[in-house]
């Protein structure tokens, strides 16, 4: 029986997860998730004491910042949880030779070049959010060994704060919003990372590194905001607008396709068009 340590249990991630094994319990798999409130990855101590009494095969880091914007304001606090957690987690872990599961962002590449980024590609995060999930990306790989960090990008689910939510809320609220055009991508359906990480562990080859993750096809924010709104029947106007008139405090990478060939050859993971999956997910969300 392998018995894996989930973190960030109530995430969008952690939530997918639940879902998942719910849906289709892994074969000899036991499963622990925990939040800040059981686990505060943050605390080196609390971590220490936590693995000296508890023992796992797995980790799966779901815990992450992912406030972009408010990050670079709060460098420290997303510094803590991106990186220096990660680093706990990763020694605690190896300490049981445990295998560590570690989830990364697109982010840490600048999206200057126009075509899929591979796992090898040169990495020169543009802002504070993906500083700190590469430092983490740096620690998991130092501290331990068997670790699997999976890049992914544009995540959303019925689960947390994301786009889709976020979109379909103001569908209630407005008559017309704009949506950035010129910022490219893959969204990814939470659900379909938690079913390959599941994947991942439950066909463990020993194949550690790193790996990207998110669903087929390209679109910008809002081509993807477009598709939301045809799903959910709104008549809401939507104008698509250049980055340049939408300023924010953290820039954001233009092209953020991942190439996903080495997780799909290593695994035989299948990987879904983002429109399939969003229109197979879509009546689970609120609307």
């Amino acid at each position: 029986m392998k018995k894996i340590l989930v973190t960030g249990g109530n995430g969008q991630l952690g939530m997918s997860l639940k879902q998942k094994i719910k849906e289709k319990p892994p074969v000899d798999c036991s499963f622990v998730f925990t939040d800040v409130q059981e686990l505060d990855i943050m605390d080196e101590i609390f971590v220490k004491t936590y693995f000296s009494s508890n023992k796992f095969d797995y980790i799966i880091n779901c815990a992450a910042y992912t406030a972009v914007d408010k990050a670079e304001s709060d460098r420290e606090t997303a510094k803590q949880l991106n990186a220096e957690a990660v680093k706990y987690l990763a020694r605690a872990s190896a300490s049981q030779n445990a295998a560590f599961v570690h989830i990364s962002t697109d982010y840490v590449f600048p999206g200057e070049e126009p075509s899929p980024r591979k796992e090898t590609d040169s990495v020169a995060p543009l802002g504070v959010y993906g500083e700190t999930k590469l430092q983490g990306e740096k620690y998991a790989q130092e501290y331990n060994s068997k670790v699997y960090i999976i890049r992914t990008a544009w995540l959303y689910s019925p689960f947390g704060n994301n786009f889709v939510k976020t979109m379909l809320r103001l569908f209630n609220e407005k008559e017309e919003i704009n949506v950035i055009n010129d910022q490219l991508g893959s969204p990814t359906n939470a659900l379909d990372l938690a079913e390959a990480i599941l994947t991942i562990i439950q066909n463990d080859i020993g194949a550690y590194g790193i790996y990207h993750y998110s669903n087929e096809g390209e679109c910008s924010w809002y081509q993807f905001a477009e598709d939301i709104k045809k799903l959910s029947k709104s008549g809401i106007k939507i104008n698509p607008v250049p980055t340049s008139e939408y300023p924010t405090p953290a820039r954001r990478p233009k092209y953020s396709l991942l190439d996903k060939t080495k997780i799909k050859t290593t695994f035989g993971i299948s990987i879904p068009d983002w429109k399939e999956s969003l229109e197979r997910i879509f009546p689970d969300f609120p609307h």
